[in-house]
C-alpha cells in the first residue's frame, strides 16, 4: 500500500510521536515517520515501547515500531508497565518467520509465535492489510481500543508498504559540557535521606518518576504526591520513559530517580538519552552497589564509572556529589540552568524496615499524573478515506 497515504491516516486520528527499532519490513513506515514527524530511534524495543508509552501519557499519542525478535526485548514493559498502568499505544510489529514463507533460521520460531505472545500478554492485534481502503477501517478500529486505554498492534507482513525514500537526515550532537568527577570520600547516605532531599526541591512543574522497587515505596512514604509516578515493574525502564515524558512535555521538569541494578539492565538508554537531549530533565542515579529491594544480592556496578559513561553519551551535566548538600545543590543549580544532567550518588543499604506499600493503584497514578499535566482524553477523529 502506499506508505505516505497510510501515513497521513495516522496523522488524521493524532499519532505523530513515533519511537522504535529498524526492521526491512517497516522500514518504509520508519521512514515516513523519521521523515515526517516526531521519531525516536531507541536501543532496544522494551526502551521504545517506554518512551511511547510515557509520551502519551504526555498528551502525544504514540507509535512503536519493532521486529517480532524484538518483541521479546519489549514484554517486560508491555506486561507490566502498560497492563497495569493501563497505558495504551498502537505498534506494529513485522512477522519475521512466517510459516511458508522463506527466511533466516533465526526467525523460525518467533514466526511461530508472535501473535500467540501478544495474546498471552492481553494485547489486542490483527494482521495490517495490504489493501490500503480495508487498512483504514483497520485503523479506525484499533484507535477505538486505544482510546480504551489497550494497547493494539498490527502483525505486519513482507512487502505491506509501498517504498518510502529516506530523506537526508541531520545527525543530533551533544557533547558534555560539564564533569565533576569524585574528589572526595562519599557521605553514603540512606535511600530515604536521598529520596528526602530529592522531594524537598519538588515545586508545582515537577514529575517525579521512580524506579521499581524500594525507590519508589520509599517515595512514596516520603510524600504521595499527584506529580509522583511509581514504577512497579519494567525495570530499568525508567530513563527512557523520563525521556517519552519530558520530549512531550517540555514545560514540566523531569526528575528521574534511578538505581544501579535498574540502569545496567538497559544501559543503552544512556546513549538514546544523551542523544535527543531534553533539557528538562535530570537523571538521578542512586547507587549502592546492590539489588537491595530483592535482598541484598550485589550487583556489578563497583567498578563503573557511570559519571564518565554518561558524559560520553552526550548528557550536558555529568555530576558526581559527594554528600546530600551537594545532592541539593545540584538539584537547584539545574533547576535554573537547566541541560540533561546525569546526578550521581553513592547511597548506604540500609533501608526502612516495614516498608509499605502504594495504596493507590499504578493505574490511578497515571490518571492522577494526566490531570497534573493536564491531559484531556483524546477524541478519536474519522480517518478521510481519500
Amino acid at each position: 500500500m502506499d506508505t505516505g497515504i497510510f501515513g497521513e491516516n495516522l496523522r488524521q486520528l493524532g499519532y505523530t510521536f513515533y519511537s522504535g527499532v529498524p526492521c526491512s519490513y517497516l522500514k518504509n513506515l520508519i521512514n515516513y515517520a523519521i521523515n515526517e514527524y516526531d521519531y525516536v530511534a531507541a536501543a532496544n524495543e522494551g526502551d521504545a515501547v517506554a518512551i511511547a508509552s510515557a509520551a502519551y501519557l504526555g498528551g502525544q499519542k504514540s507509535v512503536v515500531l519493532m521486529q517480532n525478535s524484538g518483541l521479546t526485548n519489549a514484554i517486560s514493559p508491555l506486561s507490566s508497565l502498560n497492563y497495569p498502568f493501563r497505558i495504551p499505544l498502537l505498534g506494529f510489529v513485522s512477522l519475521r518467520g512466517e510459516p511458508g514463507v522463506p527466511d533466516e533460521p533465526q526467525h523460525e520460531l518467533m514466526g511461530k509465535v508472535t501473535t500467540q505472545m501478544l495474546e498471552l500478554m492481553d494485547v489486542e492485534w490483527q494482521y495490517l492489510s495490504r489493501d490500503l481502503e480495508e487498512a483504514q477501517k483497520q485503523l479506525i478500529q484499533a484507535d477505538e481500543l486505544v482510546a480504551q486505554n489497550r494497547p493494539f498492534f498490527f502483525v505486519v507482513k513482507k512487502g505491506t508498504f509501498d517504498t518510502e525514500p529516506l530523506k537526508k537526515q541531520q545527525n543530533l550532537i551533544h557533547s558534555n559540557e560539564i564533569i565533576r568527577r569524585v574528589y572526595k570520600d562519599n557521605q553514603r547516605p540512606t535511600r530515604h535521606e536521598a529520596l528526602a532531599v530529592i522531594n524537598s526541591v519538588k515545586d508545582k512543574e515537577t514529575v517525579q518518576l521512580a524506579t521499581t522497587g524500594k525507590t519508589g515505596r520509599e517515595l512514596y512514604e516520603i510524600e504521595d504526591s499527584a506529580n509522583n509516578l511509581y514504577m512497579v515493574g519494567s525495570m530499568g525502564c525508567i530513563s527512557s520513559f523520563g525521556l517519552g515524558l519530558a520530549l512531550s512535555q517540555p514545560d514540566k521538569n523531569i526528575v528521574v530517580i534511578d538505581g544501579d541494578g535498574s540502569l545496567l539492565m538497559r544501559m543503552g538508554s544512556l546513549a538514546t538519552n544523551g542523544y535527543y537531549s531534553p533539557g528538562n530533565m535530570i537523571h538521578i542515579l542512586l547507587d549502592n552497589n546492590a539489588h537491595e529491594s530483592t535482598g541484598g544480592q550485589s550487583t556489578v556496578s563497583h567498578n563503573i564509572d557511570f559519571v564518565n559513561i554518561a558524559a560520553s553519551c552526550g548528557y550536558t551535566k555529568s555530576i558526581h556529589a559527594h554528600n546530600l548538600e551537594e545532592l541539593e545543590a545540584c538539584m537547584h543549580e539545574w533547576k535554573k540552568t537547566k541541560g540533561l544532567t546525569f546526578l550521581y550518588i553513592k547511597i548506604s543499604k540500609q533501608s526502612k524496615e516495614q516498608l509499605a506499600r502504594p495504596a493507590i493503584k499504578p493505574y490511578e497514578v497515571k490518571e492522577r499524573l494526566q490531570r497534573f499535566l493536564q491531559i484531556d482524553s483524546i477524541e478519536i477523529k474519522e480517518v478521510d478515506g481519500s
